[in-house]
């Protein structure tokens, strides 16, 4: 995908770290200019990214950053938050942080840009959620019902737009190797578990037998992004393994 998005510029939330870093990576490497946002300091090497500072809950402050940007071609919605535990002793916090990032960001960036694409009909949003988002887990029902509401949102505003030439997918990781993931890990056992799955919580293992790389998921957010999918919109694209065993 050699420049491939050449005069591109893309907006990716949550891009300090794990997905998010490997889509700025892969995006700029294809050409793009890349606004790199996140609420924690980056570092990038590539010439082609801009780190900025952004908490994606924070409706005037993304208004701001999307203002000052330019004309936006490419909203990759990455940034995310995960906070564990059985529903009978989730707090209120947890559950209002877990929307706020990773169903309202999601909203607050959309809403920002999807204006100009409507305006110049032209225009990508992809949502990364999780495979959480189609499969129920325990002791993970706000991430899960956060990453089902993001996917939904990112489809309804598909079907709003598809008529200005606008596109709406979302992609939905398994189990990655990501900070986030490996804070999961209490002992080196970690990833040999979630090879081969719970059944005591009702989750499956990953058929394929390897835990996937950021890389991973990146390539198919820029897969859904280009041209080779200019008929694909309002999808959900699973990259799990198979660890979700859908139809």
């Amino acid at each position: 995908m050699e420049h491939v998005f050449a005069g591109t510029t893309a907006l990716v939330t949550g891009a300090a770290q794990g997905i998010g870093a490997a889509v700025a990576g892969k995006l700029a490497a294809a050409g793009a200019r890349v606004i790199a946002t996140d609420r924690n300091e980056q570092r990038h090497d590539h010439p082609n990214i801009e780190p900025v500072r952004l908490d994606v809950t924070d409706a005037g402050a993304v208004q701001r950053i999307i203002g000052a940007a330019g004309p936006i071609g490419l909203l990759v919605n990455v940034a995310g938050i995960l906070r564990l535990g059985p529903v009978a002793s989730l707090s209120d916090q947890d559950w209002a942080d877990t929307f706020a990032v990773n169903t309202t960001g999601v909203f607050h960036l959309s809403r920002a840009v999807v204006p100009g694409m409507i305006a110049r009909r032209d225009g990508v949003i992809i949502t990364v959620a999780s495979n959480a988002a189609g499969v129920p887990r325990a002791g993970m029902a706000a991430y899960a019902a956060s990453k089902a509401a993001a996917v939904m949102f990112t489809k309804s505003l598909g079907l709003e737009v598809a008529r200005h030439g606008v596109r709406c997918n979302t992609v939905c990781p398994g189990s990655t190797d990501t900070p986030m993931q490996r804070a999961m890990w209490r002992d080196g056992t970690g990833p040999a578990a979630v090879l081969r799955g719970d059944p005591e919580s009702y989750r499956v293992g990953i058929p394929l037998g390897r835990i996937a790389e950021p890389e991973d998921v990146a390539d198919a957010v820029l897969f859904l992004a280009s041209p080779a999918a200019r008929h694909i919109t309002m999808h959900d694209l699973y990259v799990d393994g198979g660890a979700t065993l859908r139809a």
